[in-house]
C-alpha cells in the first residue's frame, strides 16, 4: 500500500528504537528511500553518519560488549594495565579495530583477559596473526602461541614470514615471532582511545 506521509512516530519507532534503515522502511512502506528521507528531515529526525550506519549493519542486535568498571584494586590494576599495553603497544592508525603486537606471550594473554573481563569481548570475536623470520619453523611457531594463550589455529591468520636478521638479544626474543590479536569493532577501539584520552 502507498502512502502519501509517515507521522513523526510511526518514524521514530522504526528508525530510531527498531534501527531500520530508510532503505527497509521504504520496501516496507513500497516508496522511493528519496521519500524517506525527506520525511526524516521534515519531521527533524537526524539520520545516521554512513559508519554509524555500517557499524549498526554489522551489529544489528546492538553492541557485542558490555563496559565493565573496574571496582576492586585487582581490577583496577588489570584496567590500569590493559589501557597501558594499548597505549605503549597499541596500533591506534587502525581506526576500525584494535591492534596490538608483541612477541611476550603473557602480555598477549593480559591483554585478551582486559577485553574479556572488561568489554565482554567473546573468544571468538579475536583473531590473531603471527610473523616470524624465514629460518624459524612456521609450526612450531604457531603451536607454541596457540598452546600458549589457548585459541585453536582457526583463529590464526595467514603466517607471515620474513627474511632472517642477524642474531642478537632482540633477535633471541622473537624466536617464536611476534602475534598481533585483532577485535574489529570500530566502537570499542574509539572508547579504548577516549579512555586514554581522559588518563
Amino acid at each position: 500500500m502507498k502512502i502519501r506521509a509517515i507521522s513523526k512516530k510511526i518514524l521514530a519507532q522504526l528508525y530510531l528504537r527498531e534501527k531500520k534503515s530508510s532503505a527497509e522502511i521504504a520496501k516496507q512502506y513500497k516508496c522511493s528511500e528519496n521519500r524517506i528521507n525527506y520525511w526524516l528531515s521534515m519531521h527533524k529526525i537526524k539520520k545516521r553518519s554512513i559508519s554509524e550506519a555500517v557499524y549498526l549493519k554489522h551489529n544489528p542486535n546492538g553492541d557485542p560488549f558490555l563496559i565493565h568498571s573496574p571496582k576492586t584494586k585487582d581490577e583496577s590494576f588489570l584496567y590500569g594495565l590493559g589501557l597501558g599495553l594499548y597505549w605503549g603497544e597499541g596500533t591506534k592508525r587502525n581506526k576500525n579495530a584494535i591492534r596490538l603486537g608483541n612477541t611476550d606471550p603473557r602480555l598477549i594473554k593480559k591483554f585478551v583477559e582486559f577485553l574479556e573481563y572488561f568489554y565482554n569481548v567473546p573468544k571468538t570475536k579475536f583473531r590473531f596473526g603471527l610473523q616470524i623470520f624465514s629460518d624459524m619453523s612456521p609450526q612450531k611457531a604457531i603451536h607454541f602461541w596457540m598452546n600458549e594463550i589457548n585459541f585453536p589455529r582457526k583463529q590464526f591468520g595467514k603466517i607471515i614470514v620474513t627474511p632472517a636478521r642477524s642474531i642478537g638479544t632482540y633477535r633471541e626474543k622473537t624466536k617464536y615471532g611476534v602475534l598481533t590479536v585483532y577485535v574489529s569493532n570500530t566502537k570499542l577501539r574509539n572508547i579504548l582511545c577516549e579512555s586514554i584520552e581522559k588518563l
